[in-house]
């Protein structure tokens, strides 16, 4: 009998099985691919994944074919939580069959892991189109993002706008975390976003949340330089935050602009994100990127007045109640 005209034409092994020498042409690549796209260094973020590999504490799966690594995506488990961390198929091999197996045997592999009831991605290196079927769909949900982006120029042109709500901008220091945690829960509660990333939903979680902004690589290089806050003259609180990390030397990333719900359009946000982007110049870089929400229609809207365009858009991912 005739093969599937689809199939997928390689195997599906355990990442702890690999050696760094077997996964290290994939990853060059896949540092030339965050280069290319998004002006990302994806460097130190492979550098990170040898470790755990050479330490058998990578988790996750790969597609071989002919003893050559064609694709891989790893997890790491937070509770009840599994977070799909990167996933990556070589060009070449790229076809919907393979992502589709990769991508099924990782989603399966964490469904089956005692105590997760939640699955989490955000898989901007995933090439299969919006239409196409994906794994365990029954207990998937789907939120297609933008990657936006804005270069120097446009950010030379912006000019201040001022607030019709009295505030203070100030430089990002580490004692402002734990209110910032609290702004976060706040301003996300039944916000589309909270669908995608539950740790907005509590001020534990959101603490968690900004922990791996500021500590891990996972969005770039934190940036205190870029990342400003806005405080109520009237209460002394904080009331708004742009935070910034380098994905690269020559390009940052705005990591999160959130604004408390009772003082949207008031132009908070609009100053936050100028001054961050500012900042950013000042800092040497060329372009400036962000990801959003493509149902997020207001930020999108603030986005673009901005200067902002998009590049290209991939899903966040959630299965969960399975």
């Amino acid at each position: 009998m005739a093969a599937l005209p689809d199939a997928p034409s390689a195997e599906i092994i355990e990442l702890p099985h690999l050696t760094v020498h077997e996964l290290d042409p994939l990853l060059n690549e896949e540092i030339g691919v965050w280069e290319q796209r998004f002006s990302w260094d994806f460097r130190s973020s492979a550098d990170l994944l040898r470790r755990f590999l050479q330490i058998h504490s990578l988790y996750g799966y790969a597609l071989r074919e002919r003893q050559n690594v064609i694709g891989y995506s790893y997890y790491v488990c937070e509770g009840k939580k599994g977070l799909i961390g990167d996933f990556y198929v070589r060009a070449n091999h790229a076809k919907p069959a393979n992502e589709t197996a990769l991508l099924g045997s990782l989603v399966q592999g964490l469904m089956l892991t005692p105590g997760v009831r939640r699955i989490e991605s955000q898989l901007m290196l995933l090439r299969a189109p919006a239409n196409q079927v994906l794994p365990f769909s029954r207990y998937l949900t789907r939120h297609d993002r933008f990657f936006m982006e804005i270069e120097r120029e446009r950010i030379l042109a912006l000019e201040a706008k001022p607030c019709t709500f009295r505030a203070t901008f100030v430089p990002w220091v580490e004692r402002h975390q734990e209110d910032i945690a609290h702004l976060v829960a706040a301003a996300y509660r039944g916000h589309v976003d909270s669908d995608i990333n539950d740790q907005y939903r509590t001020i534990p979680g959101a603490r968690q949340f900004l922990m791996n902004i500021v500590k891990f690589p996972g969005c770039g290089r934190f940036s205190p330089g870029a990342s400003v806050v806005a405080i109520d003259d009237n209460t002394g609180r904080i009331c708004g935050v742009c935070l910034g990390s380098l994905v690269s030397q020559y390009a940052g990333h705005v990591t999160q602009l959130c604004v408390l719900p009772g003082i949207r359009g008031a132009r908070i946000g609009y100053e936050l994100l100028r001054q961050s982007l500012a900042r950013f110049v000042e800092l040497g870089c060329n372009s400036v990127s962000l990801t959003v929400t493509c149902s997020n229609i207001d930020a999108i809207r603030l986005y673009e007045s901005v200067g902002f365009r998009t590049q290209t858009s991939f899903p966040a991912l959630v299965w969960e109640g399975f």
